[in-house]
């Protein structure tokens, strides 16, 4: 499944190169940068998992000033939860619990997202994505969980969320970049339960990230030439 979705998303950013190249508008964009991330409602509190961000992407220009852009890209995206171990206890059964948990996450992402440009400096979007999950490992008190696999349904393959965008244009064509991205559906619904008393509770999650990017745009100056002309 995800073969098919990656092929989609090549096929919709390559097939926006010829046009880029004959109107000398359109914008591409190669991307690298970093995840921090948490699930909401595992439990776990802070961005303490680092994962990677990386893909390209188009922009294409839709007003007469070339201010306003609509933006698609293609990432490859890793998400998840981390905690270190909190204490150091043996249960009823002889099993060590620390505390510690871990979950990764990896996506294939395609955000669409509408971008404002001021003065040629700053830029200001927001938008949706849609992520297909392909691969996915869960650990609890230091050790794998074998029945959360990507198949199991313990996750859900489709995540669709919502995102902020900012950009600061560094160097000529390069941009800093700063993200964030908070899921609209729930990735998981969990039951928990209490060691001491017995309680149990259930929580839905939803991925929670903010990412620090360096985007390079190509065509940006012939795009501003085109609309220059244009006034």
């Amino acid at each position: 499944m995800h073969n098919r979705f990656l092929h989609i998303g090549l096929f919709f950013l390559l097939a926006a190169l010829p046009f880029g190249l004959h109107a000398q508008i359109i914008k591409g964009e190669a991307i690298l940068g970093m995840n921090l991330t948490q699930v909401d409602g595992d439990e776990v509190y802070g961005f303490h998992k680092f994962g990677l961000n990386l893909g390209g992407g188009v922009l294409i220009p839709f007003d007469k000033k070339g201010k306003w852009d609509v933006g698609m890209e293609l990432i490859y995206t890793q998400k998840g939860s981390y905690q270190r171990p909190q204490y150091n206890e043996v249960d009823t059964l002889g099993n060590v619990l620390t505390g510690e948990y871990k979950v990764k996450l990896n996506y294939v992402e395609i955000p669409v997202l509408v971008m404002f440009t001021d003065r040629e400096r700053v830029s200001f979007g927001a938008g949706f994505s849609y992520g297909q999950l392909f691969g996915v490992k869960e650990w609890e008190h230091g050790n794998l969980v074998d029945s959360t696999t990507l198949n199991s349904g313990t996750y859900k393959k489709p995540d669709f969320s919502v995102l902020a965008d900012f950009r600061i244009r560094l160097w000529k064509g390069l941009k800093l970049n700063f993200r964030y991205q908070y899921s609209l559906l729930k990735i998981r619904t969990r039951e928990f339960e209490n060691l001491y008393t017995g309680e149990k509770w259930t929580r839905n999650q939803y991925n929670n990230v903010i990412t620090f990017r360096l985007i390079w745009v190509f065509n940006e100056q012939k795009s501003r030439e085109y609309f220059n002309q244009a006034e």
